[in-house]
């Protein structure tokens, strides 16, 4: 029966590395380890607000207990491989009696210690197949390790582009844009570069979807805060005279519901308009999701939570 704990171990290393796999160099789907463990992380965030999500502490926290999950799975699995082939199969330093270090707690130390690229060589592979083995598991500790230093540097500038949007947004509220003022060609210009703003921070969502779970602190650098006043910014320049402003405010209209529909789609799962799905995006936030448009005060109104 040697072979069940090395199909189980087999089944949980293909499981990380698939997991892996979507949750960093494809596009279109994410892992569903990675996934849930963000999700429970964020979840419980909510029960501490007060310390973590002033602090931030809920997104890179989450993103270090992925990698630890990852990583701990990944030697449990080998482990699981190794366990049923020894100590006939390894070769021990003097000193050590096989016998007495053919457990599980030896098979996961071989395991971590492969899988660091340590080479302690105490425990050393003989079996020919095991000998192979090994320098595998060790290749997947190197992919692991340059999947996190990739993960960190992709999500970062994600979040940097996301809170610029944020802070672009405010300062046009800050500034308190007069609806004569957003009905010309400087408005139209306004708007073209928010709807790009707004497309590039909606392909960040999906193709870095552990994003969403990082709080941003600053009310001014917020977009779950900001995006009621773009939506109220758009329909009030679908009003302006200026024809080129109202194709803007067009463009800009479609640009919300794309970002609504992959929030909806992927996190909140509301089924409603897009104002709905901001007001519980900034519910989920902690934020006041509603905002008003040129003309009409400096934007900010009480938010909806999530239904």
């Amino acid at each position: 029966m040697t072979w069940l704990p090395v199909l189980a171990g087999a089944a949980l290393i293909l499981f990380v590395l698939r997991d892996i796999f979507h949750t960093l160099w494809h596009p279109t789907r994410h892992g569903g380890l990675s996934r849930l463990v963000m999700r429970q992380v964020w979840r419980l965030s909510t029960h501490h607000g007060d310390r973590w999500r002033p602090a931030g502490l809920s997104g890179p926290l989450g993103m270090l207990v992925v990698v630890a999950v990852w990583a701990l799975t990944v030697a449990v699995g080998w482990a699981l491989v190794y366990w049923p082939y020894m100590p006939d199969g390894f070769s021990y330093a003097s000193g050590l009696t096989p016998a007495e270090h053919a457990g599980p707690i030896d098979a996961l130390y071989i395991s971590l210690v492969t899988l660091a690229t340590l080479g302690l060589g105490d425990i050393a592979p003989t079996a020919g197949w095991l000998r192979v083995l090994a320098p595998i598991e060790a290749l997947v500790g190197f992919v692991l390790l340059s999947a996190t230093v990739a993960w960190l540097l992709g999500i970062y500038p994600a979040l940097a582009r996301r809170r610029a949007l944020a802070l672009r947004l405010s300062h046009v509220r800050r500034s308190r844009v007069t609806a004569e003022a957003l009905d010309s060609a400087g408005g139209a210009a306004l708007l073209d570069g928010l709807s790009s703003e707004l497309s590039t921070v909606t392909v960040d969502f999906l193709q870095y979807a552990e994003s969403y779970y990082f709080y941003d602190g600053d009310e001014n650098t917020s977009l779950p805060g900001q995006l009621g006043y773009a939506a109220g910014l758009a329909d009030e320049a679908a009003r302006a005279r200026h024809p080129d402003v109202r194709l803007s405010a067009s463009v800009l209209h479609t640009a919300l519901r794309d970002l609504a529909t992959v929030l909806d789609e992927r996190f909140l799962r509301t089924g409603g308009p897009p104002e709905r799905v901001f007001a519980a995006y900034a519910a989920d936030h902690g934020r006041s999701g509603a905002g008003t448009g040129p003309g009409r005060g400096d934007g900010g109104g009480a938010g909806s939570g999530r239904p």
